[in-house]
C-alpha cells in the first residue's frame, strides 16, 4: 500500500473513447525489431536476478507496441505459467486512480481542492478539521498513516469498513502541522475514498466502473476482493533470504480500499497511461495540479503531486507511482516526450520492478535519440 520512492466536463467522448479502443489494438502486436528483441532479453534476464516467481511487462511508444509479455511463473503451486493477461495487485498505484476522481469532482464544481474534508465527513477528530482535499492528495496533512502503526497492521488480516480502520489513528497526535510538511499518509487515501462516496452518493468501486476503466476500456482492471473467483490472478508471495519463496501473508483487501486495492495487467495500465496523461480522463489544469509539487510537498524526497510523482529520466521527464501490497509490487511510468508507457508487475513483495522499468524505459529513450543523431 505504500510507494516504492465531472457529469464532469472531461469525462471520456464517444470519440475519445474510440481513440483508447483503437490504441489498445496495438497491445497485440508484439514488436520483433532489434529495439524489442532488447527489450524481451532485458526482461527476461531481470526476472532470473530480480528475485520474482514472475513478471509482467508492458513498454508501448505511442501507437507502437514494443514489448508485451509476461515470464515466469503466476502460481508456484499449480506451476501456472504468467501470460500477458495475468492480474497483478497494484497496491499504491491505486492513488492515481483515486486521485482522478477527486480531480473530476474538481473539474465539475462539486468540490474545490481548498474545501476542508469536514464539511463533508463530519465525525472526525476536531485536529484533523482543518485538513482539506489538496492536503490529502499530496500528503501534506498531519494525519498518522494507519499502515505505519503496529496496531493498524495488526488488523490487517480483518475485514473492516472505511471508518473502522480510519479510527485506528483517530486518537493519535497529528505528525505535523496541516500544509506544512509531507509525509507519505494512507489514511489521507482513505478518507479521500469516503470523500468521493459521500459527495457522489455512489460505492467506490462503482465509481472507479463507471467513470475510469469503462470509458477507458480497461476490461482487465478491478477492485481487488479476495473472495470472487477471478480468472488469471497471480498469487502473491514474499522470498527468504535463503532464496526460497513462500505465501504472502493474509489482506484482506477492505484494509488498502482507496489508497491501494486494484488489481490489473500490465497491458491495462498502458490503456489507462494513454487516456490520462492524453488528456482523455482530467481537465488539462487538474492535470497539472496531479503532476505538480506544492506547499509542504516541496519537502518531500520526490516531487509529489496528487498521485503522481514527477521525476526525470534519461535527461527527460518521468510520471511515475509504484505500489507494494502484500506479494507483489508494481512500477508505472510515463515519459511525454515520446508518450512512452512502461508498466512492471512481479507477483513477490520484497523484489524492485521500479529497476528494471526504468532499464526499459532507458533502452527505448535512448535508442530514440541515437536514432535522432
Amino acid at each position: 500500500m505504500r510507494s516504492t520512492h465531472a457529469r464532469h466536463g472531461t469525462v471520456v467522448t464517444t470519440a475519445a473513447l474510440l481513440c483508447s479502443l483503437a490504441a489498445s489494438h496495438t497491445l497485440d502486436a508484439q514488436s520483433t525489431s532489434p529495439l524489442g528483441r532488447r527489450l524481451d532479453s532485458a526482461a527476461a534476464a531481470w526476472l532470473t536476478t530480480g528475485g520474482s516467481p514472475s513478471v509482467s511487462v508492458a513498454v508501448v511508444r505511442g501507437r507502437d507496441t514494443l514489448l508485451v509479455r509476461a515470464y515466469g511463473k503466476a502460481n508456484l503451486e499449480w506451476d501456472a505459467a504468467a501470460t500477458p493477461a495475468t492480474v497483478y495487485r497494484l497496491g499504491s498505484v491505486t492513488k492515481q486512480f483515486t486521485a482522478a476522481l477527486v480531480m473530476q469532482l474538481v473539474d465539475s464544481g462539486r468540490i474545490s481542492l481548498d474545501d476542508r474534508i469536514s464539511t463533508r465527513l463530519a465525525a472526525l477528530p476536531e485536529r484533523w478539521k482543518p485538513v482539506t482535499v489538496r492536503q490529502l492528495l499530496n500528503h501534506t496533512s498531519g494525519i498518522p498513516s494507519y499502515t505505519d502503526t503496529p496496531r493498524g497492521r495488526r488488523r490487517f488480516v480483518e475485514d473492516m469498513t472505511p471508518d473502522s480502520i480510519v479510527l485506528e489513528t483517530a486518537g493519535d497526535t497529528l505528525d505535523f502541522a496541516p500544509g506544512t510538511k509531507w509525509n507519505y499518509d494512507n489514511t489521507g487515501y482513505l478518507l479521500l475514498g469516503m470523500l468521493l462516496e459521500r459527495v457522489t452518493g455512489k460505492p467506490y468501486e462503482a465509481l472507479l466502473e463507471e467513470r475510469l476503466f469503462r470509458p477507458v476500456g480497461m476490461r482487465e482492471t478491478r477492485y481487488c476482493h479476495t473472495d470472487p473467483v477471478l480468472k488469471q490472478r497471480a498469487a502473491g508471495y514474499y522470498r527468504e533470504t535463503d532464496g526460497s519463496f513462500h505465501n504472502a501473508p493474509w489482506l484482506s483487501m477492505s484494509q488498502p480500499f482507496s489508497a491501494g486495492s486494484l488489481c490489473a495487467t500490465a497491458r491495462d495500465l498502458v490503456r489507462w497511461n494513454q487516456a490520462l496523461h492524453g488528456g482523455r480522463v482530467v481537465s488539462a489544469t487538474s492535470y497539472r495540479a496531479m503532476t505538480t509539487a506544492e506547499g509542504g510537498a516541496l519537502q518531500a524526497p520526490v516531487r509529489y503531486g496528487y498521485g503522481l510523482i514527477a521525476d526525470s529520466l534519461a535527461g527527460g521527464a518521468m510520471i511515475t507511482h509504484g505500489g507494494a501490497i502484500h506479494g507483489f509490487m508494481a512500477a508505472n511510468a510515463w515519459f511525454p516526450s515520446q508518450s512512452l508507457s512502461v508498466t512492471v508487475l512481479a507477483n513477490n513483495m520484497n523484489c524492485v520492478p521500479d529497476a528494471l522499468m526504468r532499464t526499459l524505459a532507458r533502452i527505448v529513450l535512448e535508442d530514440r535519440q541515437a536514432a535522432t543523431r
